[in-house]
């Protein structure tokens, strides 16, 4: 039995279709809060169960005859790391023989702020004694949506990322190496997944490229961009994230050159002329 957590989400109902391209439906268990927004996996003939990352008894009837567990981090910046824990000692008293886990590209050491609770849950990981496989992902294509249409609507594409690289892929390919290691016999400890690296300064000159109008990258000092972000109505709590991403990028946070995510999936991820044509889709 396979259980994916938080499989209602966005990066989960990629990882649930694409691994009903390889295991029977009736050995895969999808995890959620609320099993009343996961009707349509329900409908596909994947177990629905219960589960919530602050309620430990949901978690171990969720995990109940678990062979493999993928836990997709929260959402919930703040919580996560005492979520996550939950998780990782539900999944060690299923006796699971496999637990994977969605960290961030370069955890250990990274500027990023949000990575100390990666960081945290990669050692109650690696102390739980389980069979384990952490997935460092890369930014996420999905990540700069918004600031192309805005590039494409105003001329620019605000930042404080500087020159800095984002090895950064689309959530697909994120599903499918996440897939590639739940049906491998013997998968890695730990993959630094990315695809092939851009500046915002090479997202403008595409958005322009595609969009037809001129486009431009303004690199702001962090505080000031965290300024507009919130001019813009973007929560405290984001504007936060982004701003301080953004800074830790130009320090090589996000950049990666390793081949890792095409090995593990089979093909090159898609790049950033794909990236850019979604936004603008």
């Amino acid at each position: 039995m396979i259980v994916i957590t938080g499989a209602s989400g966005q990066l989960g109902q990629l990882v649930i279709s694409q691994l009903l391209e390889k295991v029977p439906a009736g050995q895969i268990v999808a995890a959620v809060r609320d099993p009343a927004k996961a009707s349509a996996l329900a409908a596909r003939g994947v177990q629905v169960r219960r589960a919530d990352y602050a309620d430990a008894a949901s978690l171990d009837a969720a995990f109940a005859g678990a062979d493999k567990v993928l836990l997709i981090s929260s959402s919930e910046i703040g919580q996560r790391e005492a979520q996550h824990l939950n998780v990782v000692a539900a999944a060690r008293r299923a006796g699971a023989r496999l637990l994977a886990y969605t960290s961030v590209l370069h955890a250990e050491g990274s500027r990023l702020g949000l990575a100390a609770e990666h960081v945290a849950t990669e050692r109650a990981i690696r102390a739980s004694g389980l069979p384990f496989s952490i997935l460092r992902n890369g930014w996420y294509h999905e990540n700069f949506v918004t600031r192309v249409q805005a590039g494409a609507q105003h001329g620019a594409i605000a930042g404080s990322a500087g020159n800095g690289r984002f090895a950064a892929a689309a959530r697909e390919d994120y599903a499918a190496a996440a897939v590639a290691v739940l049906t491998s016999p013997s998968p890695q400890q730990v993959y630094e997944l990315g695809g092939a690296p851009f500046t915002l300064a090479e997202l403008a000159a595409e958005t322009a490229r595609q969009s037809g109008r001129a486009v431009v990258y303004q690199d702001l000092p962090e505080a000031e961009f965290r300024q507009v972000l919130l001019g813009v109505g973007v929560p405290e709590v984001y504007a936060e994230l982004i701003a301080n991403s953004d800074a830790a990028a130009a320090h090589g946070a996000l950049d990666d050159s390793g081949n890792a995510l095409q090995t593990l999936i089979g093909r090159p991820p898609r790049g950033l002329a794909d990236a850019v044509k979604a936004a603008l889709a």
